[in-house]
């Protein structure tokens, strides 16, 4: 089996440019793609919450239920501020573009830093929980947290190096699936309420039950927690172009679905957590929702079904991520923003630079991290809480600047939507730095400079490339070949003849060890008499490079400026790879040496051996 036999039965037939069409997304496909993120915090948004109260005792459990239904309202006013984001620029980029176009290209790179930022994140946090809702339903997992939690993350690599058409009909039966459980959990959890079977007294406020050390800083550290349910809400801006046609009004429509399901299934989760008393597990191997399911349908086939289904949309929530991340490092990198490379679609029409190393950076979170999703929340939100601010400012000034129909409106939105979003950062910045928020904060400033040396790279490649059309013209001046010899063969014949072919100015070198080794070979040269000159250099230190690096310099001060040196390397192809382990490699070495050093043509003339 050749390797691109395996290469299509592992990731697919290659795709054409053409068929680009067919790999964007429906509707119903996007909404598992993009939102399976922000649907899955369901699975931990409560239960950050009830973790921090927690901390003063459960009797401030009842605060769980406000925090919830404000971070609903800041889910819903983020909502209309994106499909407006989605409106004006249709292109796709979403905070990115928005920053860049209308701040300033420095406060785009910080955005699209903050982005990638918790996209990488968010495959970290989604799959540990994912690995979590597994060790809730059976312990007996619990020792392999890590080897289960890398095996997860790789399978979302290789299913999205497949495509995003094949990757989204996949997660598209486990995501429907999730909600279809959660719908059937809150409405078995609202009868329970009617029927009086459920605590409700836990619901009620009972101030005088609230322990003294309840403060304001307690209450915003919660909150801040729970806005991990926010997270995800961008992708969809960020991938407007990869929607069927009409695909701004397809976005719009994914992101009002995925608004309506988060508000359902997180308030009512919340909800049912504060009725049902649940206690949150302080070594987070049992999950808040586990405990939930468990009240609510006992410990039976629906219970585990709805762990599989948790499990599985955790899983997917990080496909929320292999999409944006790729997408956005594309963007940024036909922007100079970005190493080029990352703007490149492999076979399957997906840019599996960024995919890969996406995956790579999520298995080093999730090692260093030892899985635990306590442990990384602390450095989540703040990167998409950052672009959250950034993007709604960046519209209100485009709104101010343009005066479009509507504009009043608009930046009414998104100035509130700017100032609630950079309230949520600095809380969070403030209740989570010591526990590990400090990391971003660091991070962030050092990769906005690398990025933007990046550029500057790029600017300056540019910069000294370019001619002058009008007035530089192509030398047709016949150039000096130089072609490095080891001894008389067919190698060396072939190259010479190749050599001759380009031009008549050709110098055969060869490098000896001895006085008895130069004369025998000139006199075999001579001999032989191919019609080329050749030159002889004897090496003290036995060694190539130097002599060759030192003619190659002689000549240069010899020819014209308009005159190019070229070095044609013989090579001999053994036909089994390890017979190459054989041999010494060396016209590998003196391509490599050359290039580094020299602005001449390096070409190898391979002769293949059959035997």
């Amino acid at each position: 089996m050749t390797s691109d036999s395996l290469k299509k039965i592992v990731f697919g037939k290659p795709l054409k440019s053409a068929e680009l069409e067919s790999e964007k997304m429906q509707v119903w496909k996007a909404l598992p793609i993009l939102s399976s993120d922000a649907l899955s915090s369901v699975a931990y948004g409560t239960e950050q919450i009830l973790l921090e109260l927690a901390t003063v005792g459960i009797a401030a459990f009842a605060f769980s239920l406000p925090i919830a239904i404000s971070i609903i309202a800041l889910i819903t006013l983020l909502v209309l501020s994106y499909r407006q984001v989605i409106e004006a620029y249709p292109m796709g980029g979403g905070a990115y573009m928005v920053a860049k176009e209308n701040l300033g290209m420095v406060w785009g790179r910080l955005t699209g830093v903050s982005l990638l930022i918790d996209y990488t994140l968010t495959v970290a946090v989604s799959i540990s929980a994912g690995v979590t809702a597994i060790t809730s339903a059976f312990p007996i997992t619990v020792p392999y947290i890590i080897p289960i939690a890398l095996i997860l993350v790789w399978l979302m690599v290789w299913l999205n190096l497949r495509g995003t058409s094949e990757s989204g009909t996949v997660f598209a039966i486990p995501t429907y699936f999730f909600i279809f459980c959660i719908l059937l959990l809150i409405g078995k959890g609202i009868y329970d309420m009617l029927s009086g079977s459920m605590n409700m007294h836990a619901i009620h406020f009972a101030p005088s039950s609230m322990t003294s050390s309840l403060t304001l800083f307690v209450i915003l550290k919660a909150f801040s927690s729970g806005c991990s349910a926010v997270t995800g809400i961008e992708a969809i801006s960020d991938a407007v172009p990869h929607f069927r046609t009409p695909s701004v009004k397809n976005a719009k429509r994914t992101l009002a679905s995925l608004g309506t399901l988060l508000a359902i299934v997180f308030g009512g989760v919340t909800l049912l957590s504060l009725g049902y008393g649940i206690v949150p597990d302080p070594h987070g191997h049992t999950s808040v929702l586990s405990m939930v399911t468990e009240q609510a349908f006992g410990r039976g086939t629906l219970y585990f079904a709805t762990q599989i289904g948790t499990m599985l949309i955790l899983v997917l929530a990080a496909n929320t991520s292999f999409n944006g991340f790729p997408i956005l490092a594309s963007i940024m990198a036909q922007d100079k923003n970005f190493p080029r490379m990352f703007s490149y679609r492999g076979d399957r029409l997906s840019f599996h630079y960024g995919i890969v190393t996406l995956g790579v950076l999520a298995s080093i979170l999730l090692i260093i991290f030892k899985g635990k999703t306590d442990a990384l929340i602390p450095l989540y939100a703040i990167g998409v809480f950052l672009s959250f601010t950034l993007a709604q400012s960046g519209l209100v000034r485009k709104w101010l600047r343009e005066r479009v129909k509507g504009w009043v409106g608009k930046s009414l939105i998104n100035g509130l939507g700017g100032i609630v979003s950079f309230a949520v950062l600095l809380i969070f910045c403030f209740t989570k730095f010591s526990e590990g928020a400090w990391i971003v904060i660091i991070v962030t400033p050092i990769l906005l400079w690398l990025i933007t040396k990046v550029s500057h790279h790029y600017d300056d490649v540019a910069k000294q490339l370019r001619i002058d059309i009008e007035h530089e013209r192509v030398c047709t001046k016949e150039p000096v070949i130089i072609v490095p010899v080891a001894g008389i063969h067919r190698v060396v014949a072939q190259s010479l003849n190749y050599a001759k072919s380009l031009s008549p100015n050709v110098i055969a070198f060869y490098v000896s060890f001895s006085d008895e080794d130069e004369e025998a070979m000139q006199e075999k040269w001579d001999k032989w008499d191919p019609g080329v000159r050749l030159v002889v250099f004897k090496s003290r230190y036995r060694t190539i490079l130097k002599p060759l690096a030192e003619f190659i310099e002689r000549i240069d001060t010899h020819v014209s400026d308009k005159q190019s040196i070229m070095v044609i390397l013989p090579q001999f192809m053994p036909k089994k790879w390890w017979h190459r382990l054989l041999h010494n490699q060396s016209a590998a070495r003196i391509r490599s040496k050359l290039q580094s050093d020299k602005d001449i043509v390096v070409a190898t003339v391979p002769y293949h051996l059959h035997e």
